[in-house]
């Protein structure tokens, strides 16, 4: 299977998949977040061969909690549960990591989960910092990857690789 195809997208195009799967049950207010308008934030969904949104996740550039050190934050990753385990979650991940990249950051960290910290160490994440609760949601810990040198960047295209095209929706 060939990875699924990616693109920066308006949030709303992101929408409705991450307030079913990150805040189900709850009124749609509870999955806008309030950066996702601010200036550096991006939007990367994936696609199924149908067009549908599959997968999505969401970029803010926010320094790293204690430390300043200048940085891309994502949050709001979400698989559509029909599909996960195929690679919609990780085509999500490249391409947001690629795109950052991209724009020229050297490090990106979420507030991640502790149950999917497989998955984030098997992406190259590392655990930061002790454990913490996030009420109502669960065990988190911050997770950070530094990115390659963005010298040898070559620009949006660079998110394109792994992880299907980007570009505008199907």
């Amino acid at each position: 299977m060939r990875p699924p195809r990616t693109a920066l997208v308006p949030v709303g195009e992101i929408f409705a998949l991450r307030h079913a799967v990150l805040r189900p049950g709850l009124p749609a207010g509870a999955a806008v977040f309030p950066e996702d308008a601010a200036p550096g934030t991006f939007h990367v969904a994936a696609y199924d061969e149908e067009g549908a949104v599959r997968g999505c996740v969401t970029f803010v550039p926010e320094p790293l909690p204690g430390t300043g050190e200048e940085a891309y934050r994502f949050r709001g990753m979400a698989s559509d549960p029909a599909v996960r385990g195929l690679g919609y979650g990780v085509a999500v991940l490249r391409a947001g990591l690629a795109e950052a990249a991209a724009r020229g950051a050297a490090l990106v960290w979420c507030n991640g989960r502790t149950a999917a910290r497989g998955f984030y160490e098997r992406h190259g994440f590392e655990a930061r910092g002790e454990e913490f609760a996030i009420e109502g949601i669960g065990p988190h810990a911050v997770f950070t990857i530094k990115l390659p040198s963005s010298a040898g960047a070559s620009g949006a295209g660079g998110a394109s690789g792994a992880s299907g095209s980007v570009g505008g929706p199907p």
